[in-house]
């Protein structure tokens, strides 16, 4: 079979809205054990079946008083309450407070009947036998959490679609839960594709390299709340890259590193087309051209290019994107940054560059190497953009760097 030359390409806008338009959300609806839902979206909204608190309680160590027992008191003219009860956290209140007299809490206890206020510690002192006197005066409600302040039943706490966090967790083991019904995670089978490549602890034989791109794939889509399937390699051939994909485990995407350029043996496309289609092939981008997008049966297909910048870097760009579209997570993307770009750089013409730098005292350090060389990515912060009109960037011209 004979090389296949690329006879065009699409823009990188073209590319990213194609994409999009292809990606559905996962409907699949599981249960988890709330311990086990940080970074979960919620499938339902969760509507409160009872207050938070479910009683009111104080919200100081201090004295439960009815206020207007304290009008006109002042550390001048204290006034003296008689002490009924003390009543610690975890604790129902026996005794009712009436005019005259008070009763001791804890920071949390339940407010005992005929109270309204509570008076901190530190506005009382010490009185003979079991009176407290007051150095000031109370408002009524003061000091109080009052039942339901914090949620009220049939209250809406979270909508669904929440990305689940851990101040959105607490607000749902407030309510007594010990799970939630969340979206089911997108499933992504990654399948490295070459002859030469062999799983790490493997001893190498000549002309062999160890397998980057499962590693750095599975670790992106991890962080786009998915759940990565590394499957075995496959060889460069129809036969055993058509078995390794019929044989991956179910999947909503299924993510191909190399196989999809233009020599004799990149197969990935041929296989593509026999078992699915081709929505896109070759993007005019560096790095990243021969990349390749469509779909098997409802499986979305990624065809990534096999060296691992340019696998990694796409993967940062298009796969990333749509894997939080299809889990319905919010980008967790740093801003940008305005930086002087460090050295004068030269763009391909016609491409798209993303072109990786890392940052040295303040400034934007050109770190890309080769497309073959994972230390352009491993070394860097983060990447600028170069448009496809863009020729020459000088040394020193201001660069938004994005973050990975």
């Amino acid at each position: 079979m004979a090389m296949r030359p690329f006879t065009s390409t699409i823009s990188i806008d073209d590319a990213r809205r194609l994409i999009r338009d292809a990606v559905r959300p996962v409907a699949r609806v599981e249960r988890v054990p709330l311990l086990a839902s940080s970074g979960r979206v919620l499938a339902a909204p969760v509507v409160a079946a009872a207050d938070v608190p479910p009683f009111s309680r104080a919200a100081m160590d201090g004295y439960a008083v009815i206020a207007r027992d304290l009008e006109g008191t002042s550390a001048e003219l204290p006034t003296r309450l008689t002490r009924i009860e003390q009543v610690f956290t975890g604790q129902i209140p026996t005794r009712t407070v009436t005019a005259g007299t008070c009763a001791e809490v804890a920071t949390g206890a339940p407010m005992p009947a005929g109270a309204d206020a509570v008076v901190m510690v530190e506005e009382t002192s010490a009185a003979p036998g079991d009176a407290i006197a007051f150095l000031a005066t109370a408002r009524a409600g003061q000091n109080i959490g009052r039942q339901g302040q914090d949620i009220f039943a049939g209250q809406t706490v979270l909508e669904s679609g929440a990305e689940l966090n851990a101040s959105r967790i607490g607000a749902l083991a407030a309510l007594g839960l010990t799970h939630v019904e969340v979206y089911g995670r997108p499933r992504v089978a990654i399948l490295a594709t070459g002859n030469e490549i062999v799983a790490p602890g493997t001893p190498l034989a000549p002309g062999q390299l160890y397998d980057i791109n499962s590693f750095t794939l599975a670790t992106v889509v991890a962080a786009q709340g998915c759940e990565p399937l590394v499957v075995r390699s496959a060889a460069d051939t129809i036969e055993d890259l058509t078995q390794a994909i019929e044989t991956c485990p179910p999947h909503d995407v299924l993510v191909l590193s190399g196989g999809s350029s233009v020599g004799t043996r990149d197969l990935v496309l041929d296989v593509l087309r026999a078992k699915g289609e081709v929505l896109f092939h070759g993007i005019a981008v560096k790095p990243g051209k021969p990349t390749a997008f469509g779909r098997i049966g409802t499986a979305l297909v990624f065809g990534m290019p096999g060296y691992p910048t340019s696998c990694l870097s796409n993967a940062y760009i298009l796969l990333a994107p749509a894997l939080r579209q299809m889990a319905r997570v919010a980008d967790p993307a740093r801003p940008a940054v305005r930086l002087p770009l460090g050295a004068r750089v030269v763009s391909a013409p016609g491409r798209h560059q993303f072109l990786t730098v890392r940052i040295e005292n303040g400034v934007a350090q050109p770190a890309f190497k080769a497309s073959g060389d994972i230390t352009s990515m491993s070394r860097a912060d983060g990447y600028i953009e170069i448009d496809a009109a863009t020729d020459v960037v000088e040394a020193g011209a201001i660069v938004d760097v994005k973050f990975f």
